[in-house]
């Protein structure tokens, strides 16, 4: 699973670490600066290192990790969580944004796409 210099692409890494689904939502989550090694943002050809500190920004959540372990090769989920160990601040960050979604939804979140008729008829009967 590991180079021969023990050192791996970031987007290859991110991939195999199961933080994005596909390798290039990875590389181009690194492109658009979601991904910082050191809090320097990176590119998607930057080795990764054992014991770099990885701040991602996957849309949804975000952690701050540190890399115990290089892969380049998507594994199964228990193999790519022994990659990274997450930091205290960001397990916390984490379950007070879940907790913060569970309490005060998205107002949108419970629409699904464009309304139907019987959709808008409900709308236009409340609002007015």
């Amino acid at each position: 699973m590991e180079n021969d210099n023990g050192s791996v692409r970031i987007d290859k890494w991110l991939w195999a670490a199961r933080f994005f689904k596909t390798r290039s939502m990875a590389a181009d989550a690194v492109e658009r600066g979601r991904v910082r090694i050191g809090g320097e943002p990176v590119k998607p050809a930057r080795a990764v290192k054992v014991n770099d500190k990885i701040a991602i920004d996957n849309g949804s959540d975000r952690w701050e990790v540190v890399v115990l372990g290089i892969a380049d090769k998507r594994g199964a989920a228990p193999i790519a969580r022994a990659l990274y160990s997450e930091t205290q601040e960001s397990v916390a960050k984490r379950e007070n944004d879940s907790e913060a979604r569970r309490l005060f939804p998205e107002p949108g979140s419970t629409i699904k796409g464009r309304p139907t008729k019987r959709d808008r008829r409900a709308i236009s009967k409340a609002a007015g």
